[in-house]
């Protein structure tokens, strides 16, 4: 298998994006929230040297503050919908920004997998060593089976594990066909499930305007954009909300297909509506696992191979 058939990509472009000129935060509060992330950048710098010795708890907790206090003065706001499971799990979300991180941190602070690029990057690439993150090299595919054995390894030791398995962002709503990431999610990662016996939890990541109630690709971080230029839209950004839904969780038998595991989890967080509906979650048996019926969201709350 080449690299480049490793790689997923997306279709989704400018075309993607919000229109110019619309209005936006005023030049001063921009300001104040780029000073506001370069302290939680800080803050987090000090914190990566605390949270290895921190008692697994009281580190989770501290990385959920931070999260929680960056999408703030970032200006986003966060609601969640749903009941995230106490013990270890597999969360698997879609992936539209890196805005994605913080709000699963702010969720539920799983270990994450993560590109190998991340390691290296300022702060960021710091506090993810030291949460515990497992590092992939998408460039090397033979090393897959390692990864898939680390992340198995981490759920038997009772954490849980966030990944994102199309293992690409893109804008997240439904755009002209082929934006999505072809192949969808990527089955790979589910294996670490299987083995461990661990759940697995569809999580649906989307995010909209609080003034409209209207869905926004404003958050997306897409193509051959660079981090900066998402950055500066966000900061820029009015009344933008990330909701963050879960789904009842699909617990594999041993021996589990892991592409149909894969199936149906990324049927969840696509069936998962964007915003809080009346109805109860159902199930229905498809195969070796639960699978969500058509509603499977109620009350309030994934870089795969």
């Amino acid at each position: 298998m080449s690299a480049e058939l490793w790689r997923p990509t997306a279709g989704c472009g400018p075309d993607c994006l919000p229109g110019e000129g619309r209005a936006g935060a005023s030049p001063v509060r921009q300001v104040a929230r780029l000073l506001g992330v370069l302290g939680m950048l800080l803050a987090g710098a000090g914190m990566a040297v605390l949270l290895p010795v921190l008692p697994a708890a009281r580190r989770a907790a501290v990385l959920r503050a931070w999260a929680r206090r960056t999408a703030g003065v970032l200006g986003v706001r966060l609601v969640v919908r749903g009941r995230l499971p106490r013990r270890r799990a597999l969360l698997v979300a879609n992936h539209v920004s890196w805005l994605d991180v913080l709000a699963v941190l702010a969720v539920a602070p799983a270990r994450l997998l993560a590109k190998r690029e991340v390691r290296n990057w300022p702060v960021l690439g710091l506090l993810a060593r030291a949460g515990g993150a497992v590092f992939v090299d998408r460039s090397r595919p033979r090393d897959l089976p390692g990864t898939v054995a680390r992340l198995a390894a981490t759920l038997r030791a009772g954490h849980p594990v966030a990944v994102f398995p199309e293992g690409t962002t893109w804008c997240g709503v439904v755009p002209p066909a082929g934006c999505r990431p072809r192949r969808g999610f990527r089955p790979a990662v589910f294996q670490a499930a299987v083995d461990a016996g661990a759940p697995v939890v569809p999580v649906r990541i989307s995010y909209r305007s609080a003034a409209t109630g209207a869905t926004t690709t404003t958050a997306a971080f897409l193509g051959d954009e660079t981090l900066w230029r998402s950055v500066r839209r966000v900061l820029a950004a009015r009344d933008l909300v990330v909701d963050v839904a879960v789904a009842a969780a699909l617990h594999p038998v041993p021996g589990a297909d892991r592409r149909v595991l894969a199936r149906a989890a990324e049927s969840a967080v696509h069936l998962l509506p964007p915003r809080p509906v009346v109805s109860r979650p159902t199930l229905a048996a498809v195969g070796p696992v639960a699978v969500p019926g058509p509603v499977a969201a109620g009350a309030g709350l994934g870089l795969a191979a």
